[in-house]
Order: structure tokens, then C-alpha cells, then sequence
């Protein structure tokens, strides 16, 4: 017996809709199931722009302190020896560069130079309640930053955060890094985050 073209049609109409459902609800590749794995060029012992220090001079006649911030150049400045080179070191070898750069311009003979990590910032912008630098601790992770910093808007498009690290933006989505903790990226000193407004 032949369908009627009636049947037909409802037969099409529910391939259609099986269709549509297996669309909504297929594998879990048709849709972001992953944030990106955003590298980590350096340990979060290496000093970077933004962090603030305090060097200090001992065993000379004027020991003292400064408190210096790693410009945006990467270099710190202290007296008599101008600017020095400070990103990308840690502190114990920063400490030992500005003692060979005292002794090599004769100022001392001899010195104990120690650099202590007072802050250190990442940075939250865009449609957050209260854009601006945040203090990092170890445990600093992008939905924790983003917390910090007031939580969202109502315009905020949290699907598509930008993270800048090393001059590299990565785009995160929040929501999904709130559901599943293995995909919340922890921050690291420097990290820039960019809250994008939405369209609609």
C-alpha cells in the first residue's frame, strides 16, 4: 500500500523536526567546549611592567630603601644608576644586576642589594562594575579577576573575553570557565582582561 500524500508530508514534517532536535543537542563539537589553553611563557617568579618593588641598600654609610614599579619598558629606576633593565628577571637576579651596576660606577665598593615583590596587578576593563587593576595572588583565576572587579554588566558579552598575555589576546568564555573549573585560566602578573559589550 502506497502512503497517501498527507502521510507523506507529516513524515517529512517530523524528519524536519528529528532534524532540527539532533541540532540542538548533537556533539559536542558543533559548539565551544573548550577555552583555549593560553600559554605561559614565564614563571610567575619573573618580574614584569606594573610590579612593585622595594630595593634595598645595605652594608654602606646611606643604606636605604626605594620603592620603584617596573615601567611599561621593563626597567625600574634608582638613584645614581638611572634605569636598569628589570622585566624578565627575578628578583634575586635584579638584586644582583643593580649591586654590579653600584660597584662597576665606583659609588660602593662593596654592597647588599635586596628586592622584595610588595604588588603585583592584573588588569580588568570594559563592561565590568568597577574596570581597573587588581591585586594578583597565586590562586587569581579569569572568573575571580572578573568577581573582583564588580562582576558583569548587563551589556557585558561574557561568551568572548579577551585575555592579553604577552602581547597575545585569547578569547575566554566565562560562562562556560564557570561551569566547568578545568577551563577558568589562571591569571598570571601583567594579565590584561577586556570585557566586550554585546550587540544585543
Amino acid at each position: 500500500m502506497n502512503p497517501t500524500p498527507s502521510r507523506l508530508a507529516n513524515l517529512a514534517l517530523l524528519g524536519w523536526v528529528l532534524a532540527l532536535f539532533a541540532g540542538c543537542n548533537g556533539p559536542a563539537g558543533s559548539s565551544a567546549t573548550h577555552n583555549p589553553v593560553i600559554p605561559n611563557e614565564a614563571s610567575a617568579a619573573v618580574l614584569r611592567p606594573g610590579d612593585s618593588l622595594v630595593v634595598t641598600l645595605q652594608g654602606v654609610p646611606d643604606p636605604a630603601s626605594n620603592a620603584v614599579q617596573v615601567d611599561d619598558q621593563g626597567t625600574v629606576s634608582l638613584p645614581l644608576i638611572s634605569s636598569i633593565s628589570a622585566g624578565g628577571s627575578t628578583p634575586s637576579s635584579l638584586a644582583q644586576r643593580i649591586r654590579e651596576a653600584y660597584i662597576t660606577k665606583k659609588f660602593y665598593t662593596s654592597l647588599d642589594v635586596n628586592v622584595t615583590v610588595t604588588e603585583r596587578f592584573v588588569y580588568v576593563g570594559g563592561e565590568v562594575q568597577h574596570p581597573g587593576r587588581i591585586t594578583w595572588t597565586p590562586d587569581l583565576s579569569l572568573t575571580k579577576a572578573i568577581q573582583s572587579a564588580g562582576g558583569f554588566t548587563l551589556y557585558a558579552k561574557e561568551t568572548a573575553v579577551s585575555l592579553v598575555r604577552d602581547r597575545k589576546a585569547y578569547a575566554v568564555d566565562v560562562l562556560l570557565a564557570q561551569r566547568a573549573p578545568a577551563e577558568d585560566p589562571p591569571l598570571m602578573p601583567g594579565d590584561s582582561l577586556q570585557v566586550p559589550r554585546s550587540p544585543f
